[in-house]
């Protein structure tokens, strides 16, 4: 049965296009970017605690990193080593693209370590948009042919990787090689209904954008624009929708101590000024419970 509205609480103030929660699993909070704000929050749930980094380029995304308190940001202007406690930004890798019509997206650490971040191509077309693969101090080209990357997720068993391409309504699916990190029998796992010329956005049903995986293997996508989440068994097929306030939702993950609270990001940006006055906790991290535990983060390896 679907939760009502009155199940999901607004947990953070708006920003305006927040995006890539992380709940850190040492340090048992949440982290999610506001991409044009140029910031990144931290929420400790359990105090109420809250802070936040403002920067001078685009943020994107982030990630952790074993053995330390750091993260990995993945922002326009490349990827970084992060320290959360001085503020300080150490270089990783420099931008594969050129970052005034391009920039890095969803990223996130696979099992053995390794960081993948997709791109969005900002003119929209052609498809030009890539996903990348960072380990061993180098930056790797692995997939393209997309326009606005997304949906970086991976079964419970690390066999399957999930990835979305947002403009084309569509979610791949490759069979991942664990040991060497590579991609092979990319195939659409699921994929919607495009948005038509002047469709009323009530009866649109969004297209796919950030995703989780939860421990029995589904895969839990935001539906941007189309004010809900979806819960996706293994087989691509529509086990759970859960209807928000909200029209534009972002990225779930999952997070609290037993791992069954879903948190989502959510977009104020650019919304009509008469969908914002109805909808006041668009731009918020949503938060309810689920059944079904969540997998934990995965953490980088810079070593």
């Amino acid at each position: 049965m679907n939760p009502h509205t009155t199940d999901i609480q607004a947990v953070t103030p708006p920003a305006l296009l927040g995006e890539s929660p992380l709940w850190h699993p040492q340090q048992q909070v949440l982290y999610y970017c506001d991409i044009p704000g140029r910031r990144l929050h931290r929420l400790d749930p359990a105090s109420g605690a809250a802070h936040s980094w403002q920067f001078e380029s685009d943020v994107a995304s982030c990630a952790p990193i074993a053995g330390s308190n750091d993260l990995v940001l993945a922002m326009r202007d490349g990827l970084w080593r992060f320290d959360p406690s001085s503020g300080r930004r150490e270089t990783l890798a420099p931008p594969p693209y050129d970052p005034r019509e391009e920039r890095f997206n969803d990223g996130k650490c696979d099992p053995q370590g390794r960081f993948w971040v997709g791109t969005i191509y900002e003119p929209r077309d052609p498809a030009l948009a890539a996903l990348y693969r960072y380990g061993g101090g180098e930056l790797v080209r692995m997939a393209d042919g997309i326009t606005v990357s997304n949906g970086l997720a991976w079964s419970p068993d690390g066999r399957t990787m999930y990835w979305s391409d947002t403009k084309a309504h569509t979610i791949h699916a490759f069979d991942f090689d664990a040991a060497s990190g590579s991609l092979s029998n990319r195939r659409v796992f699921a994929s919607f209904a495009p948005k038509q010329p002047d469709q009323d956005l009530a009866v649109y049903g969004g297209r796919p954008d950030g995703a989780a995986v939860d421990a029995e293997g589904c895969y839990w996508v935001a539906m941007f624009e189309g004010q809900r989440v979806l819960r996706l068994s293994p087989a691509g097929e529509v086990l759970r929708e859960v209807k928000l306030s909200v029209r534009c939702p972002t990225m779930p993950c999952f997070g609290g101590a037993d791992m069954r609270t879903l948190y989502i990001t959510t977009s104020r940006e650019k919304r009509p000024a008469e969908e914002l006055a109805q909808q006041p906790m668009a731009g918020c991290v949503l938060a309810l419970r689920v059944d079904v535990p969540g997998l934990p983060a995965n953490s980088c390896s810079m070593g």
